[in-house]
């Protein structure tokens, strides 16, 4: 699993749309709305890297409203949820 951290600035009366578009997709497991120099943060679980691609540039950046992202790729997660196994099939 990939795990990644999209940061979003989206048009400004389009935050809540854009958040409640997003959270529809799937591998898209939370979306948080954020204070700071971001509108919005996204995290994203994929099976690999090309799904996450996918994911990025063929479905996010594909919603209306986004400006600019800046994705973070997870190296490790430090947790005390088993992510794998919560997220398995």
């Amino acid at each position: 699993m990939v795990n990644a951290l999209v940061l979003l600035n989206v048009d400004r009366d389009k935050v809540n749309d854009v958040a409640e578009k997003l959270s529809e997709i799937e591998g898209v497991s939370e979306v948080y709305s954020v204070a700071g120099r971001y509108d919005l943060a996204a995290v994203i679980r994929a099976k690999d890297n090309d799904h996450l691609a996918d994911l990025v540039t063929g479905t996010l950046l594909r919603t209306d409203g986004i400006q600019k992202t800046e994705t973070l790729f997870a190296f490790r997660v430090y947790s005390k949820h088993d992510l794998d196994r919560m997220f398995s099939i």
